[in-house]
């Protein structure tokens, strides 16, 4: 069963080898991480649209119907934008976007903010300088390059019989609940980053674990890779730095909090893998 997940596979052609001198034709503007939109889709403009005369660097994202698409980042005040578009925060609408777009709207995000947070190089301290289309800084003093990064997250869904280990963040607004989820470390396999996370949030011992699908998650700059665990001990005990409440969700309940008749309960939204991994559960569709 396919469900909806935003930023998952498309078919833009990111032509690595035509990043460096690509001809700027079409772009996508960003104001602040936010991307230019219209009706929910992206609105791109020509390379000569007065909406660009403060924009940075171009930044090329690849061939889209066989045409190249740049972003660049509007600094300054928001402009005066063309009737009918606005600046839209990206996971207000990740839905509504072809997976083509979807994936150019991501890497945009993902790239202008490595961009804005590493302007000097790491190894000498001097100002780097973007090149390669915008897949690279170079440092003109010691010659260092530096490439975007990407941070490993786990997102995982942990079962015991029919019920699934969900959980919110002391940060999170009240009622809403999701998969637990956390950083891999350095030196740690996908497996063995399930298995911490779990246990240092919850106590909860996790045996066998599998792989099932990532996303892209632009906010930052993160792939997120689901897996399904399974408990081998059901006692919670959280947490409180990490996580204010966990508990076990049945099958039947996830289905009801899902349709809105558990008010205190709010799931995951739709284009998310967490959401999704939670309908793969329900629909028996794990394997």
């Amino acid at each position: 069963m396919q469900h909806l997940m935003a930023f998952g596979d498309s078919d833009l052609d990111r032509a690595a080898h035509r990043r460096s001198n690509e001809q700027v034709r079409q772009v996508l503007p960003l104001h602040q991480g936010r991307i230019l939109a219209a009706d929910g889709r992206l609105a791109l403009r020509e390379a000569d649209d007065p909406l660009l005369a403060n924009a940075g660097s171009p930044i090329f994202l690849g061939l889209h119907d066989g045409r190249a698409v740049h972003a660049r980042a509007i600094t300054g005040d928001e402009p005066t934008l063309p009737a009918g578009t606005e600046f839209a925060e990206l996971r207000a609408m990740m839905t509504t976007l072809s997976a083509a777009e979807g994936e150019m709207a991501a890497t945009a995000r993902a790239l202008l903010n490595w961009h804005a947070s590493h302007k000097f190089c790491a190894a000498c301290g001097n100002a780097s300088q973007m090149t390669d289309g915008g897949w690279r800084r170079t440092c003109p003093e010691c010659g260092t390059h530096h490439f975007p990064r990407t941070d490993p997250v786990v997102i995982m869904l942990i079962l015991r019989g029919n019920e699934a280990l969900i959980g919110r963040s002391p940060a999170w607004r009240e009622g809403f609940y999701s998969c637990l989820a956390g950083f891999v470390e350095p030196g740690e396999t996908l497996e063995a980053a399930v298995r911490r996370e779990v246990l240092e949030e919850t106590a909860i011992p996790v045996g066998k674990v599998r792989y099932l699908q990532s996303q892209p998650w632009p906010f930052p700059s993160s792939l997120m890779m689901g897996c399904v665990g399974y408990a081998t001990a059901g006692e919670i005990t959280v947490d409180p730095v990490e996580i204010a409440h966990a508990f076990w969700i049945s099958r039947e309940q996830a289905m009801a909090a899902i349709a809105g008749h558990l008010p205190n309960i709010e799931m995951p939204a739709q284009g998310t893998i967490a959401r999704d991994l939670i309908m793969r559960w329900i629909a028996d569709d794990l394997e």
